[in-house]
């Protein structure tokens, strides 16, 4: 116990405080600082408190780690342009160089910064530079040029520069050192040695004319190949496109030749799918443990060392295969002709349809949404609600004096759903409790958000306004 207290503590001192009157004179001091700007209150930076002081004791001596309290130091946080906490932004040499937009986790912090230290593009003279460069876990980008006075280099710098927070560069200024790869100026994706396979080639040489944009496009679109490891860190960007995963017991940093394994039996299958308009991809299963329970109802012990499979397509769609995963790929490519051929059952996270749903505040679960809130004949007013909520239960009964008031009106519903346990359809923008929209006849595609005061007039106003038809308003003056 006491040592952890004293770990504790001397984390939270690796963490540099700063404030109004020394932000300015403490950050020229160092080439590079992550800043973390908050507020004593807030729920998010006390959640990120922790996970900062662990980064900040691993990246000691290599990046530094610094707060602001914009309560006590609103200076500082104007002057930065913080709007909301926790914020987080680079600094170089005490210049704001970027937002950082990196994961919040200890590992994904110090793995993030890490990456900011040293030049934006390391200068490879020799061979073996480049070897030891390319020989990492990550994938690396490589210009290839003739000498420092190439006319294309000085756009790879500054290309190198605005993505380095993503992706590792280096560049070449003697063709003989990338001799066998290229024999003229161009740049190299290496693939990273761990995700080396049979079906695709470990180097893509890229030869059109380099801009900024063309650079960014081609690491886009070869960077992953054709079925990358999906991290915490990197599914937001993988998941712009619809994606089959495969999760299991992947481990790249202790078991490399077991990880590909499976890697390899899913990339056979993906090689035969290729131009299809679906992305495949293999995922650590203890990683996204509570996602697959949440969103796919998956428990890890389901299908012991076999892998479990998924699809998610870009509009939020999900399909899970439930076929055993068989070694020859055979279950695989049974799960892939039923999706494209449009068998597939969607998967719904939802809690069961209630028998009764007689009250005047109708129930909605993820299995009813199309029939009550998408009814093509009904005004559906429906509140997305968390049951531990404070302000949903304020809410109640005014919520449920509502649909009394409109309960004679044969054109209009008042529902609610809990968001919790149900997943919420696309085109509902859920990001707190409660959200409420209004679905009206003619637009069930584009809902209207409710952003009035929770009282019954204001309800009411909102409606006649909004509603399709003249609403039924028993013993109410025309004054609504």
């Amino acid at each position: 116990m006491l040592a952890e207290a004293v770990t504790a503590l001397s984390a939270r001192r690796d963490v540099l405080e700063l404030g109004d009157a020394d932000f300015d004179y403490l950050a020229t001091e160092h080439e590079t600082m992550l800043v973390k700007f908050y507020a004593p209150w807030c729920g998010h930076c006390k959640k990120l408190a922790p996970e900062f002081e662990k980064a900040a004791s691993r990246l000691k001596g290599l990046v530094q780690l610094a707060k602001v309290d914009c309560t006590a130091n609103s200076d500082t946080c104007g002057r930065f342009g913080v709007t909301g906490y926790p914020t987080l932004k680079i600094f170089r040499s005490g210049k704001d160089s970027a937002p950082y937009d990196g994961p919040r986790t200890a590992n994904g912090i110090y793995n993030y910064m890490k990456k900011q230290t040293g030049p934006d593009s390391v200068h490879l003279k020799s061979k073996e530079d480049l070897q030891n460069f390319v020989n990492n876990y990550d994938a690396s980008i490589v210009g290839v040029f003739s000498g420092t006075e190439a006319l294309r280099l000085a756009e790879f710098l500054k290309a190198a520069s605005l993505l380095r927070e993503q992706f590792r560069f280096a560049h070449i200024t003697d063709l003989q050192i990338a001799e066998e790869h290229t024999q003229t100026e161009s740049v190299l994706l290496f693939r990273s040695p761990r995700l080396s396979n049979a079906f695709e080639d470990s180097v893509v040489v890229f030869k059109d004319y380099l801009t900024i944009s063309s650079l960014r496009r081609f690491i886009r679109d070869h960077i992953y190949g054709l079925c990358p490891h999906m991290t915490v860190e990197n599914r937001d960007r993988l998941r712009v496109r619809d994606l089959l995963t495969a999760y299991y017991d992947l481990d790249y940093h202790h078991n490399v030749r077991g990880s590909n394994y499976w890697r390899n039996r899913v990339m056979k299958v993906a090689s035969k799918y290729t131009g299809r308009g679906l992305m495949f991809s293999v995922a650590n299963k203890g990683d996204f443990q509570a996602e697959l329970e949440d969103d796919y109802g998956l428990g890890t012990s389901d299908g012991g060392e076999l892998p479990f499979v998924t699809i998610r397509t870009k509009l939020g769609h999900k399909y899970t295969m439930r076929e055993e995963f068989t070694r020859d790929g055979q279950s695989l490519e049974r799960f892939l002709e039923d999706y494209f051929a449009g068998r597939l059952k969607r998967y719904i996270r939802s809690e069961p349809v209630p028998e009764k749903n007689t009250a005047p505040v109708k129930a909605v679960v993820a299995e009813s949404f199309d029939e009550i809130v998408n009814d093509p004949d009904k005004d559906v007013l429906i509140q997305f609600y968390s049951p531990s909520c404070p302000h949903c239960k304020r809410l109640e009964p005014v919520y449920r004096e509502l649909a009394e008031t409109l309960y004679s009106d044969p054109n209009i519903v008042i529902a609610k759903m809990n968001a919790v346990e149900n997943d919420v359809p696309l085109g509902y923008d859920v990001q707190g409790f409660p959200t409420i929209y209004f679905a009206p006849v003619g637009k069930k595609d584009d809902p209207v958000r409710y952003q009035g005061t929770r009282e019954l007039k204001d309800f009411l106003k909102f409606l006649k306004r909004e509603a399709s038809h003249n609403l039924v308003l028993p013993g109410f003056k025309d004054e609504l």
